[in-house]
This record gives C-alpha cells, sequence and structure tokens, in this order.
C-alpha cells in the first residue's frame, strides 16, 4: 500500500474542512496553499491577525486567495464561541461541586471570551461546533498545549476516557500486517497507562486500524510475557486486566494478550506459546505496554527494518484533530492534514 497516496485520495474524496490552528506560522501557511491547491480540504482557514498572515504570506511568496482567514478577537462568531466555551468550563465545575469540590474561581462569560480567542482553543472550538471538520497545530505549539485544547473543549470519543496516539508503520516486507503496513500505539502520548486507559489505547488503536489501513483490526497487547511466563507482576497483570476489558469494550474485535511480540507476529511461535490464539498470523494491529516500549519499538523497526514511520496522529478524540512535531516539515504538514481530513465523517 501507499500509505500517503491512500491518505490524500479519501480526503479528496470526502471534500471536509480544515482548520489550520498556527495561522501565522510560515510552514503552515505554504501547507495551506498546498492543501487547498491539491484539494485536500473544500476549505482550509488559517487562524491569526490577518495583516501579520498576509505579510508572512508575501515574505514566503505565497498566494492567499481562496483561503479563510479568522482572527478570534474581530470575528462575529466570538460571543458564540465564548458562550459555547463558558457552557463547557461550567459544566466541569458543577460536575466537580457534585463531588464536593470547592471552586475559588468560577469561570465567567469574561474570562471564557479572553480565553476562547486563543488560537489553539479557538481552532478546537471550530471542530467541536461543526465549523472546521479537522484541525491540525503543532508546528510552533507544545504536543501538550494541542492535546489541553482538544480535551478540554472536544473531548474524548464516547466509551473512552483516554487520548493517545499511533504510528502507521511500513515495512518493506509484505507478509507483516496489511501489505507490511501496521499500527504502532501508544509511541506518543501517554508515558505509563493504567489498565483502563490501555484498554482505551488498544480500542482506539483498532479504529485507527480501520481508517488507516482500511481492514477490521487484528490487536496484540504486547508485554515481555506471554500467557503468564512472565509470572504475575504489577506490569504483566496490567496488559491481562486491560485485555478483559477491551474485550468488554469491543467484544467483536480480535484481540489477545498478555502477548510477546513473535508469538503474536510469528505462527509457528504463536502455536508454541500461545496455541489457540485468535490472531495467529493475523496482526496488524501493535498495542505496547508504555510509551517508552513504543516509541523504542517504532523506532527500532524504522532504523534498523528501514522502515516508514507515519504519525503520531492522535486517537481517541471525539472529532479529528492532529499534533505536529515542531519540526515538521511543510510536506509533514500537509501529509498531516490529509491524514486528518481522512478521519472527519
Amino acid at each position: 500500500m501507499d500509505f500517503v497516496k491512500d491518505m490524500k485520495a479519501k480526503a479528496k474524496s470526502l471534500k471536509n474542512r480544515l482548520v489550520l490552528a498556527e495561522g501565522t506560522e510560515p510552514r503552515t501557511i505554504r501547507a495551506a496553499r498546498i492543501i487547498l491547491d491539491e484539494g485536500l480540504a473544500s476549505l482550509v482557514t488559517l487562524v491569526g491577525k490577518e495583516s501579520d498572515i498576509q505579510e508572512i504570506a508575501l515574505e514566503e511568496g505565497v498566494d492567499l486567495l481562496g483561503i479563510n482567514i479568522v482572527n478570534p478577537e474581530l470575528s462575529p462568531n466570538l460571543g458564540k464561541y465564548a458562550q459555547a466555551y463558558y457552557d463547557i468550563l461550567h459544566a466541569k465545575e458543577q460536575a466537580k461541586i457534585a463531588k464536593g469540590a470547592v471552586i475559588p474561581n468560577p469561570v465567567t462569560i469574561e474570562k471564557a471570551t479572553k480565553d476562547i480567542s486563543h488560537f489553539l482553543r479557538w481552532g478546537a472550538m471550530m471542530v467541536h461546533l461543526g465549523e472546521a471538520d479537522a484541525m491540525v497545530a503543532g508546528a510552533e505549539s507544545a504536543t501538550a498545549d494541542v492535546l489541553r485544547a482538544g480535551l478540554g473543549i472536544i473531548g474524548t470519543a464516547p466509551g473512552s476516557k483516554t487520548a493517545s496516539s499511533c504510528f502507521v508503520v511500513q515495512t518493506t516486507d509484505p507478509r507483516w500486517g496489511v501489505d507490511g503496513a501496521l499500527i504502532f500505539s501508544d509511541c506518543a502520548v501517554v508515558p505509563e497507562p493504567t489498565t483502563e486507559q490501555l484498554a482505551d489505547i488498544a480500542v482506539s488503536a483498532a479504529q485507527s486500524c480501520r481508517e488507516f489501513l482500511d481492514v477490521e483490526p487484528v490487536a496484540a497487547l504486547l508485554s515481555f510475557s506471554t500467557k503468564g511466563s512472565g509470572g504475575d507482576t504489577p506490569v504483566v497483570l496490567k496488559v491481562r486486566n486491560a485485555l478483559d476489558l477491551v474485550k468488554q469494550k469491543a467484544p467483536d474485535l480480535k484481540v489477545d494478550g498478555e502477548i510477546q511480540a513473535d508469538a503474536a507476529l510469528v505462527p509457528s511461535v504463536t502455536d508454541k506459546k500461545a496455541p489457540g490464539s485468535p490472531i495467529r498470523g493475523q496482526v496488524n494491529t501493535l498495542v505496547f505496554p508504555s510509551l517508552e516500549a513504543g516509541n523504542i519499538g517504532y523506532k527500532l523497526v524504522q532504523r534498523l527494518g528501514k522502515a516508514e514511520a507515519f504519525g503520531p496522529f492522535l486517537q481517541g478524540f471525539a472529532k479529528p484533530i492532529s499534533d505536529l512535531s515542531r519540526g515538521a516539515s511543510v510536506e509533514d504538514i500537509v501529509v498531516t492534514a490529509a491524514v486528518t481530513l481522512s478521519r472527519a465523517k
């Protein structure tokens, strides 16, 4: 498979609307032009002061024709967005009060108006209110800030409390996964997932497999132990218990764990270590027990196995948003935008 080509083709067919929250960032402005020219989005919005964006576009040699520009402080939607943000924050405060918490500085409409004008929150609110279908940011913002805006306004998908990430790892051997492509998760967001978080990550990774690889997921919850071979240590029990939760959350998902990587991937090893496993020879989604394991794992495959690693792509949100590396190239932004747009229904 050609992951980038496939995602661009899907984005073109869906004609979704994209908001690029960091509208004054030079690479983002250049990417916006390409995204619109390639037809990856029906509308591209840059968030920021129009004069600043125009000045940078001139320096970069970018024609802004057809690109939508929104300055939150001058937008006619400011009142509506502020009220929506106030309602979200107020509801959260009321939930805390119901549990006995004291809120020393309750949210006010004035504070909500000021805070929603921040470019990341504005972009997230556009997606939340259905005025954009997907958001991409992170070229000049920390991952934590992008996540905070997304979680605070868009929230997580129904049935999940965990935002996480995945990579699409394209190997050179078509025997693995789907023509050599597999989902690796979580490799970028949750350092030490709890049992519940690991289960959420597995279900989200399965959905990412459907969206990115266009097949039904077959997932392995990885460990250094296979079916008790590592004893009942806390890290093994976490994976084992997560499997039980995954089966409750997604009873139709083909999944197994705790299982070592070789037992998950190689049928002859599966037969020895986990005979009768439902995932034998079919795995396309690898779920790692920790961020440390996932990050090391994908980079080893990428470098030693000469594989391509696309991502990280955020998952587990109610609506699609993506985070960028601050070292992202213009092409990285374009590809991430295509992937994010392809997920919007």
